[in-house]
């Protein structure tokens, strides 16, 4: 049996193997932690416009030209990467708010590519570029990591969970029993 309605409403979901199982992402959704993690995210948007408005362009100007064009490329993914977690985090908050539907939070996140992609450890002279710089680098692949294991939990058992097209998730522990209870009757 499922219970239906907005997700937020889905807490509890009848598992294939007949368990109850609770939704991480949509407790977290509706929770003060998602609230943490979205003005986390958006300080760190602010933060980051603020030091490559200020600090950020004057460290660039002082920085020679093999450096500029690591300095110019590694702000530009900064900046990808923040946009992008930014958008996440807006339409995460528009369904907790009510202000979209769970369809609508489907079709916007389907537009976005949250990728853990060009790890700072993978671009040449990334050491070499001022501190400022790194520092915000390094703390947007953390969030990024957050943000998208959080995505992952919300996306299994959230929104799309009363589409039919869905197939529910298994519960590994069930399974694992399942497996182990099989293998022991012999």
């Amino acid at each position: 049996m499922r219970v239906t309605g907005r997700a937020m409403s889905n807490e509890l979901r009848q598992s294939n193997e007949g368990g109850v199982t609770i939704s991480f992402g949509e407790h977290f959704q509706a929770s003060e932690q998602f609230d943490a993690v979205f003005k986390e995210g958006m300080g760190l948007v602010e933060r980051t416009a603020a030091y490559l408005d200020g600090e950020g362009r004057g460290e660039a100007k002082k920085l020679k030209p093999p450096l500029t064009m690591v300095y110019a490329t590694e702000s530009m993914r900064l900046t990808t990467r923040l946009l992008e977690m930014a958008s996440w985090l807006l339409i995460r908050r528009a369904f907790k708010e009510g202000e979209i539907t769970a369809e609508e939070a489907q079709k916007k996140r389907a537009r976005l590519k949250l990728k853990s992609l060009g790890r700072p450890s993978h671009v040449r002279n990334f050491d070499e570029l001022p501190t400022g710089l790194r520092q915000l680098i390094e703390r947007s692949f953390s969030l990024q990591d957050r943000i998208i294991q959080l995505d992952k939990a919300i996306t299994l058992n959230g929104a799309n969970a009363d589409s039919e097209d869905v197939v529910p998730a298994v519960n590994p522990v069930i399974a694992q029993m399942s497996m182990l209870q099989s293998a022991f009757r012999r």
